[in-house]
């Protein structure tokens, strides 16, 4: 059975085991959903292990092959070009909606009363307690840290990838044996790294059970009937971006076809919804992307890391639908210049999210605080946050990979998505 279907069926039999399962059903004197946590864990923290080495030692072999430095400054101006104008049409897209479908109005009457918070909105205001727009000025200090292996340890990526671009861009210019040696020596590294990634995937569809069987069990199917309106007011706009803008880039720009792209990234993709980690899922968006989709190692490396720390076109939509969200439950008529300055922060405040702990909540109270409204306002959206979380996550992923597609055909690659499926299928089941 391909990956892809094994994940898929995964996904599906993990619904099922959390639908007929509680956080009180033990087996064997053994609570089935520690036993859901363990497998999901372990799957989790398997493919964060990968994510320093891997983007450090794929920024610096990309750099190194990427060619001369006028290709390298071109190419380095498109991908962030193409980050931003991406990002922006996503906060547009869930402007548009929320203001169309208007989710926190509910009868003509503000919904601030009828929704309530939800139950652990104390939980969350204690982690993001005292940080605000002045958490996002750290953003700056992050890319240069004094201490580069406790920034990593400490998940601050940007940080990790500034040393990364440093180190790649002065060693393509190291000449003699030293810079021959260290450059072998980096290009095996980042082989072994694909190596190990490869043998994590093969049991992907296991810990995509884990994963979903545990977030079933724990929110059941009735999390989503409080916020219906605003739960699928986001779904349509995360559709919308994913599945008509980035298809129609795809034809219109790359030239190639979007299904034989959405069918190679479909293992990744999947993994990014149950996960809800863009940066664990970056070992199999890269392989998808070079192996499945055809672009060369030179763009996917330097691309795709990038794009997991920086680009965030589920996030950044998502972050302004709900704070417009909240504003509308709360009776507020907001002006066109407070969402204009809604849909800026949104877009500065995805870059730097992935950095920052409690990610989009961190970046929604900053937004809430330019309405004026309290930080308790985001219990009205906490309900579906995890379920929307992984659908954010897909798209961030999905953006990515888009990216990494336009780009590769920008630089000339003919090789992008022109191998059938079914061929690469066949090679993969004959290894």
């Amino acid at each position: 059975m391909k990956l892809h279907h094994q994940i898929f069926l995964a996904m599906i039999l993990g619904g099922l085991a959390g639908w007929v399962t509680s956080e009180d059903t033990r087996i064997l004197g053994i609570a089935v959903i520690e036993a859901y946590d363990l497998i999901g864990t372990l799957f989790i923290n398997a493919l964060k292990m990968l994510v320093v080495p891997l983007i450090t030692t794929a920024i610096i072999s990309g750099l190194v092959n990427v060619g001369q430095g006028k290709n390298l400054g071109r190419l380095g101006a498109k991908t962030v070009l193409f980050y931003m104008s991406t990002s922006l049409i996503a906060i547009l897209i869930g402007l548009l909606l929320v203001n169309i479908t208007t989710p926190g109005i509910i009868d003509g009457e503000p919904a601030r009363d009828l929704l309530g918070f939800a139950a652990n909105t104390q939980d969350v205001l204690q982690k993001i307690e005292g940080r605000g727009a002045g958490e996002f000025t750290q953003i700056l200090l992050q890319m240069l840290p004094p201490n580069l292996v406790q920034a990593a340890a400490d998940g601050q990526m940007l940080g990790l990838i500034v040393f990364s671009l440093l180190f790649g861009f002065f060693l393509r210019t190291l000449a003699g044996a030293p810079g021959d040696t260290l450059r072998n020596m980096v290009e095996g590294f980042y082989e072994v790294m694909v190596s190990i990634t490869m043998l994590i995937i093969r049991f992907a569809p296991l810990g995509v059970f884990g994963l979903i069987a545990a977030t079933v069990t724990r929110t059941g199917l009735d999390a989503l009937e409080p916020l219906l309106w605003f739960f699928f007011t986001v779904l349509a706009a995360l559709f919308l971006h994913a599945f008509v803008v980035m298809p129609l880039l795809i034809r219109v720009l790359a030239q190639r076809s979007p299904w034989r792209h959405f069918q190679a990234m479909s293992p990744a993709l999947m993994t990014a919804f149950s996960s809800a980690s863009s940066a664990a899922t970056l070992p199999l968006t890269m392989d998808c992307v070079q192996k499945r989709s055809g672009v060369s190692k030179r763009t996917a490396s330097f691309v795709l890391p990038l794009g997991a720390t920086v680009n965030m076109d589920g996030t950044a939509l998502y972050e302004c639908a709900a704070a417009i969200f909240i504003a509308q439950a709360y009776g507020l008529d907001l002006s066109f210049a407070m969402q204009f300055a809604i849909v800026f922060t949104a877009l500065i405040t995805s870059i730097g999210v992935a950095s920052i702990p409690a990610a989009s909540l961190v970046a929604i109270t900053v937004i809430l605080g330019i309405i004026g409204l309290p930080a308790e306002a985001i219990g009205l959206i906490l309900v579906t946050d995890r379920i929307l979380d992984m659908c954010r996550t897909a798209v961030n992923v999905w953006g990515d990979s888009v990216g990494a597609v336009l780009l590769a055909r920008s630089e000339g690659e003919e090789n992008v998505l022109q191998t059938p499926m079914r061929q690469l299928d066949g090679q993969r089941h004959a290894v």
